[in-house]
């Protein structure tokens, strides 16, 4: 069987129960739903008869996203979410590498991707495209055919970021999905009266609650519109349950002050994930929403959830600050720089194996092969394990930056910034954040003679990667500190910056 098959075994138990609620008081039955995502499938399958090919989308959150999505899964093609908040530069980057068959996007996402073969619409027409109620009206009663695929096919490819020239996408696949949705199920103990409030990007970790919410014949609800007062609303009028939500939009909603804590009432877990959430803030957040915070640690190569922890135990003084206890199927580990499992109370590289992980990147195979070893995923994160087997996450070996759930890779902005006349060299890399979790900041050097301001490189920066990439702060040095054969010294920077904020 196939994560699709979840969805649909759901819409057979539970045909009049409703599957998606909103904007306002609109509903769409399970039954329906299953006819809207069988009839788009089978329109997908004779659009393009091929096996195994991409199918990109490219939209805020929305039903027909949700239709799109599960059509894409249920047609077995290849689902390349693509991120509404980028650039059309990088765009057509992943558009290029993954060559998709069919493109679906909304009013919104189709700047980034107007220039594809085959775009069709979510939503109404636009500029004389297609959409997928056109698409699918033909197709309606009817159903796609299954294809015989084993647990190792992909079903996704997700975008993480991009390395010198080239984008990298995770292939995730079947048994990966099938895990995500049990551990989900079993970690946050869903049922039928449940109620998911999608407030983050379908396109990023959201995803990975929606087939674990409909299996069990629970909704998913969504606000009018994606902004701090209206999610509160949301969260009333639904009675919501359940919702995942990066650091930083926890963080939006307990400073905005049209946000009231009593439309939280129903609401039995926030799972708060996709960057790093200091204790401090775990606490701040429990002081608004009350006992109802959970923390999952996982990264796209192995999607939610690698570990988790749940509200009652998130409370415990002797877990505080940790991501919690492995999932499902899978195994964890800590691992020292020379390949050894190290006991539990030491330090080294948080390792993970089993059917989480991804099977590799697509169209990169050298690094694959650096990141999977012997069957462990390295994720590049330091951490710890107690006796009683709770992760805790200390450091990063990779230069990732994690800002507001999302990944932003220190050579892409580096690269950016280099392309502007006035830049010699520049060093990018993350620091603490209140709002972000961490905020982009960049070190550069001028070449002799050149001058430009700071907000001039931001802009420059924005144009080229989006504004997630861009840094919030810039810092100008004469000369950046290098090592002895020259290397720039990104620890002795942020040392230096450190001291600079202590002396202001």
């Amino acid at each position: 069987m196939y994560p699709i098959d979840l969805f649909f075994r759901a819409a057979q138990r539970h045909p009049n129960r409703v599957a998606l609620r909103g904007p306002g008081n609109a509903v769409v039955h399970f039954e329906e739903l299953a006819e809207q995502v069988n009839a788009l499938a089978t329109a997908m399958q004779r659009e393009d008869p091929s096996d195994r090919s991409r199918v990109a989308i490219c939209a805020g959150n929305s039903a027909e996203h949700i239709v799109a999505l599960l059509a894409t899964l249920a047609a077995g093609k290849i689902w390349v979410p693509l991120n509404q908040r980028s650039t059309a530069l990088e765009t057509n980057r992943i558009l290029q590498s993954v060559t998709p068959s069919i493109v679906l996007a909304d009013e919104k996402g189709y700047e980034l991707v107007r220039d594809s073969a085959t775009v069709i619409m979510l939503g109404p027409p636009y500029e004389s495209k297609q959409t997928i109620g056109q698409l699918a009206q033909p197709f309606i009663g009817q159903r796609p055919e299954t294809l015989d695929l084993g647990r190792d096919e992909t079903q996704a490819i997700k975008f993480t970021g991009g390395t010198t020239g080239a984008p990298k996408g995770v292939m995730q696949p079947y048994r990966a999905w099938s895990a995500c949705v049990v551990n989900q199920i079993h970690a946050w103990r869903l049922n039928e009266d449940d109620c998911y409030v999608v407030c983050a990007p379908i396109s990023h970790g959201t995803s990975t609650y929606l087939l674990p919410i409909l299996a069990q014949g629970g909704s998913l609800a969504f606000p009018s519109e994606n902004n701090p007062p209206q999610i509160s609303k949301a969260f009333d009028q639904y009675q919501g349950t359940i919702s995942f939500m990066p650091p930083t939009l926890v963080y939006m909603l307990m400073s905005n002050p049209q946000v009231k804590v009593e439309h939280f009432s129903s609401l039995r877990h926030l799972v708060v994930g996709g960057a790093p959430m200091p204790p401090e803030k775990v606490d701040e957040a429990i002081g608004f929403f009350g006992p109802k915070i959970a923390l999952t640690y996982g990264q796209t190569e192995a999607p939610q959830i690698v570990t988790a922890i749940r509200p009652e135990d998130v409370a415990k003084p002797v877990n505080r600050g940790s991501s919690g206890q492995v999932a499902w199927f899978s195994d964890l580990a800590i691992m020292s720089p020379e390949g050894r499992l190290v006991s539990h109370g030491e330090k080294g590289e948080v390792v993970v194996r089993g059917d989480l992980v991804m099977t590799g990147y697509w169209n990169m195979p050298e690094k694959t092969a650096e990141t999977i070893v012997e069957g462990w995923l390295h994720t590049g994160d330091v951490g710890y394990l107690d006796e009683r087997g709770y992760l805790f996450i200390k450091d990063r070996v990779r230069d990732i930056v994690i800002t507001g759930g999302f990944n932003v890779y220190p050579v892409d902005v580096e690269n950016a910034l280099c392309k502007h006349p006035a830049v010699h060299e520049a060093s990018v890399f993350g620091l603490p954040d209140p709002k972000w979790g961490e905020a982009v900041h960049a070190a550069v050097q001028l070449k002799s003679g050149q001058t430009v301001t700071d907000k001039e490189l931001m802009q420059h920066v924005k144009t080229l990667l989006g504004g997630v990439h861009t840094p919030k702060q810039i810092h100008f040095f004469e000369q950046l500190p290098r090592s002895p054969v020259g290397k720039v010294l990104k620890k002795d920077i942020k040392d230096q910056l450190s001291i600079s904020s202590v002396d202001l």
